[in-house]
């Protein structure tokens, strides 16, 4: 039986709204618990960064067909030297495997696919359940 790389265990569970205000909150909150689990300045730069691609893409780009008032789930949990957040949007998924590879020469005018790339880059996995409409972000320090 495979590991769903999509589930976390025990997490703090919120329903965030569209609210840039609430958005930087729990952004702030999860930093900050990371902060006090020993994360380094770093790593809080990497996980703020990764959040808020992670986050706006489940707005501007999973909800684009919704009414603005459909909140995304977010689920996390902060340990020693580690962190996993959920972002879970209500829109109807998509492939990440779709996704044009930004850093070829066809690809470099286009938006899309940069912040799946830098979210990618900064975390230690990146994975998606197979409706496409949930990541989970981990980065677990060296």
């Amino acid at each position: 039986m495979s590991e769903d790389r999509t589930h976390i265990p025990d997490p703090n569970v919120v329903e965030l709204p569209h609210d840039r205000d609430r958005i930087s909150a729990i952004i702030d909150t999860i930093i900050d618990q990371a902060s006090e689990a020993g994360m380094q300045d770093a790593a809080a730069f990497a996980i703020r960064l990764a959040l808020e691609e992670a986050i706006t893409n489940a707005f501007v780009h999973g909800h684009k067909e919704l009414e603005a008032d459909v909140p995304v789930r977010i689920e996390y949990r902060v340990g020693r030297g580690e962190l996993d957040v959920a972002i879970e949007d209500q829109g109807p998924g998509f492939v990440p495997e779709a996704l044009p590879d930004p850093t070829l020469d066809e690809n470099l005018s286009k938006p899309s696919g940069r912040g799946v790339m830098l979210m990618k880059a900064y975390m230690s996995d990146v994975a998606y359940n197979a409706r496409g409409n949930r990541v989970v972000l981990r980065y677990r320090a060296n």
